[in-house]
């Protein structure tokens, strides 16, 4: 019995400097990532006409995901617009690379599109994965419906045979 306790002891102290050691490769591995985002932050001028317009166009797409969330159909079409404005997202890089100066200050456009990809790409796939959660309710929703009025229409088929 004493074996099993100190094999169990062992394991457990060895589980606990497996967990402190990945936290605090965790906490240490974090730091550059948030450096780099607030460097990426900093270095966008936020008021560009063109970006507040960018940030715009999604606020208000999301306004219209969230009122649209009865209508499954335009959902769909919107949900398809949004993905196919990631599918786009390279092309347009590489359009906007070329013509930065006809509507910027400095050049966001890098070749492995990195800007783009998260203010125009991230911000769609948001929006889609809204769409697809919506989605998925209402399906559920609609199974729940068509079972109850399948379980109805069996009582009263029974019933109507009862009498």
């Amino acid at each position: 019995m004493d074996e099993l306790q100190s094999a169990l002891n062992a394991h457990v102290d060895q589980v606990a400097d497996l967990v402190e050691k990945l936290s605090a490769e965790l906490r240490s591995g974090l730091k550059p990532a948030y450096e780099n985002f607030l460097g990426f932050f900093h270095a966008i001028d936020w008021k560009e006409p063109w970006l507040i317009c960018l940030i715009s166009f999604h606020v208000f797409l999301l306004l219209v995901t969230f009122m649209s969330r009865k209508n499954i159909n335009f959902q769909m079409c919107l949900f398809l617009l949004a993905l196919g404005g990631v599918y786009l997202a390279e092309r347009l890089n590489r359009i906007l690379s070329a013509n930065w100066k006809s509507f910027a200050e400095q050049n966001y456009f890098d070749t492995n599109g990195l800007f783009l990809s998260v203010l125009w790409s991230g911000p769609l796939l948001v929006i889609s994965i809204i769409i697809l959660v919506n989605t998925l309710f209402s399906l559920c929703y609609l199974m729940v419906r068509w079972k109850r009025a399948e379980l109805r229409h069996r009582a009263r088929a029974a019933n109507s045979k009862e009498d």
